[in-house]
């Protein structure tokens, strides 16, 4: 259909008789369209007082970076030393650093596969288009997170401590990238001239240590071996020298991430509940553990859910966070802005819709830190987020705290990492049956 001057007419006769889009256009051309339809009732209204409240840490900043999975898991693994060593809430942080530096080697061992992998086909395929357009960035999930711990440990922040190109990722990633697609065009060419399994290993083997190499430089070299000295909360001294990063992982961390299992809502007819979804190309660590999602009803998610906050356990979760949220006064509800109102246009898409139009996606991981339960439903949840507690001088939330309503929890939640036994045993089962392979450009890949 052609745009022509007789429907542009008529659509500036209408919007001519919209009079009260005219008000809306004043107010929203001075003050931006968030400002202009916020509810102020609805900020009011969702105060941060919860009957279950298991996690008050000073929160942690992610700055410029990715790497907000990254420090929703450490978040709460940090809770769980903190309340075993009986430490004071907010003394004390796992290195982000630490397994950044290990997520982007992975990420460049595993490019490097998937390059060889794919060497035969030419550079205008899907596959090889998608993988060079980005070797690796700074997102993941519940999954790997907890394969890069298993692998290697963890250690004290303030042996890694964060670095220029840490809390600022962009410069980092855009060398990195270089480096990549400079191996890719080798790595390639040597598979097309029919190179041997061991002359791609050593040539391998000479680009991760130049990876390594560049992530030395900008994040820093990772300990061998660190030193642990505490006071804990009745002023008693303790230390523990020598210790490997997975000596301390073992010996300090009072929980197995393998005990967690990511449980998802996506309510879509491709992707029946009560079954687990892999993701292809999407495994970073090579033998290491899979990315797993067990697609249950909504109901069912947050059963698992308040289950684990009533054991008193933080819960790792994945949403989509900008939707219908003001992160400075640190408010998600669907009710938090009249869009409909200002534009006079009627935004009417559900979560399914939202998801298969990619109008909606797992975006962001946060902790569920509380619930408010009201005549036994959940009314609203506490989120403890990784943004800090100010940006540019302005507050975010309540210390860095959000507080959720529980319809934006049933639009925008898509996973949360929960306690494994928690789960019903029949859905424990659906575990140990074989995944349905998602494509690797759905909306759940993390890579």
């Amino acid at each position: 259909m052609e745009l022509t001057k007789d429907a542009l007419k008529k659509m500036r006769d209408e919007y001519a008789k919209a009079e009260t889009q005219h008000v809306a256009q004043r107010a929203t051309m001075k003050n931006g369209i968030l400002d202009s339809c916020e509810n102020a009732d609805v900020v009011a209204r969702d105060q941060y007082v919860f009957s279950i409240d298991v996690d008050s840490e000073a929160v942690a900043n992610q700055n410029q970076s990715g790497r907000c999975w990254m420090y929703a898991c450490l978040n709460t693994l940090r809770w769980h030393i903190e309340k075993d060593l009986n430490l004071t809430h907010g003394s004390f942080e796992l290195s982000q650093n630490y397994t950044f530096f290990y997520d982007k080697l992975e990420k460049s061992n595993f490019f490097h596969q998937q390059i060889i992998d794919s060497a035969d086909a030419p550079l205008s395929d899907r596959r090889v288009t998608f993988l060079l357009n980005t070797p690796q960035q700074d997102g993941g999930d519940f999954d790997i997170i907890a394969a890069i711990v298993k692998k290697y440990g963890v250690i004290p922040k303030k042996w890694m401590d964060e670095t220029h190109a840490s809390i600022n990722s962009s410069e980092l990633d855009t060398i990195l990238n270089k480096k990549l697609r400079q191996d890719a065009l080798e790595l390639r060419t040597m598979v097309q001239k029919e190179a041997s399994e061991a002359e791609l290993d050593s040539v391998r083997e000479r680009m991760l240590n130049e990876v390594y190499r560049i992530l030395s430089v900008a994040l820093g070299t990772p300990p061998e071996t660190i030193d642990f000295e505490y006071r804990d909360k009745d002023d008693k001294y303790h230390s523990d020298f020598g210790l490997t990063p997975l000596e301390f992982l073992a010996k300090y961390v009072p929980i197995n991430l393998d005990d967690y299992v990511g449980v998802i809502n996506v309510p879509i007819e491709s992707m029946p509940y009560n079954r687990v979804f892999g993701i292809e190309m999407s495994n970073e660590i090579i033998q290491g553990r899979p990315n797993r999602y067990l697609n249950v009803s909504m109901d069912d998610l947050k059963a698992v859910a308040l289950k684990q906050l009533q054991a008193g356990e933080p819960i790792w979760f994945g949403c989509d966070v900008m939707q219908h949220t003001d992160i400075h006064n640190g408010v998600m509800d669907m009710d938090l802005f009249s869009f409909d109102e200002l534009f006079g246009v009627e935004f009417t898409m559900d979560k399914a819709q939202r998801y298969l139009m990619r109008d909606s996606l797992p975006t962001h991981a946060m902790t569920i830190a509380g619930v408010d339960i009201v005549d036994g439903k959940p009314r609203r949840w506490k989120v403890e987020n990784s943004w800090g507690a100010d940006v540019h001088g302005q507050k975010v939330g309540d210390n860095g705290y959000y507080v959720m309503s529980d319809e934006w929890f049933d639009n925008f939640v898509y996973e949360v990492a929960v306690r494994k036994d928690l789960l019903p045993e029949e859905l424990q089962k659906v575990f140990g049956t074989d995944p349905i392979i998602l494509p690797y450009w759905s909306s759940f890949d993390p890579l």
